[in-house]
């Protein structure tokens, strides 16, 4: 007589169902962390809130820590995606690389949690090599390196190091969301695109290129937002 397969309260039957729980712990956690903070949140209260044992969560995540960085990789791997998805139509280059900074700041309208999960990370846990963000960085650079570098042998970007370029404007932009944030004074993070595609393309913009700024900035792409209300970019 064959023994019957026991399973953990809330445990999912196969992969399918198994990656739909993972997202929804991971979802509940990032809800959490952002509002508690990492040290405050009790896994309990994030198995409470799904009606399943803390064991099934530990099944996933084998501690808190492991917990906390796998939410912040899945924003991360989320911002990623939107980006992508926001320029996939995009041919020209320029207007591609106005399209990921906006994106990017729009973002942070729909997911202003994910800076209190980036500040957190490198509170709680300095001791790592590379924050979450920079990991993802270097994994997705190559092809902005490539096209920036293509730009300036065309002649459409004044001759620069593209290393720096985008070390500087991926600097430019975890600064504006930091301190947009951190100001508190309601303005979306989208609202700040003009701003600093504005100074980014008048700063490396070959002479006979600034003069197509306006048609960058007025590009039909910045209207085709995600649909939905953006949450407010500073919650009390």
């Amino acid at each position: 007589m064959q023994t019957a397969n026991k399973r953990g309260p809330g445990r999912p039957r196969n992969l399918e169902l198994a990656s739909q729980r993972r997202e929804e712990i991971l979802l509940v956690a990032t809800e959490f962390f952002a509002s508690k903070g990492f040290a405050s949140t009790d896994v309990q209260e994030i198995a409470d809130r799904l009606s399943i044992a803390k064991g099934t969560i530990y099944h996933y995540f084998p501690s808190k820590e492991k917990l906390f960085l796998a939410a912040v990789d899945h924003l991360m791997e989320d911002l990623n995606e939107h980006i992508n998805a926001r320029i996939a139509e995009v041919e020209d280059p320029i207007e591609l690389i106005a399209g990921a900074i906006r994106a990017f700041l729009e973002y942070f309208d729909h997911h202003p949690e994910f800076v209190e999960l980036i500040v957190q990370e490198r509170a709680e846990f300095r001791d790592r090599k590379k924050p979450t963000y920079l990991e993802h960085r270097e994994k997705n650079i190559k092809p902005w390196l490539d096209l920036f570098r293509n730009l300036a042998d065309q002649g459409r970007l004044r001759p620069t190091n593209e290393d720096e370029v985008t070390q500087t404007i991926s600097n430019l932009l975890y600064g504006t969301i930091f301190t947009t944030y951190f100001a508190r004074h309601g303005q979306s993070f989208e609202s700040l695109a003009d701003q600093v595609l504005s100074l980014v393309f008048a700063g490396i913009m070959s002479d006979s290129e600034r003069g197509n700024l306006d048609t960058y900035l007025s590009s039909s792409f910045k209207h085709n937002r995600t649909s939905g209300e953006p949450k407010e970019t500073c919650a009390n």
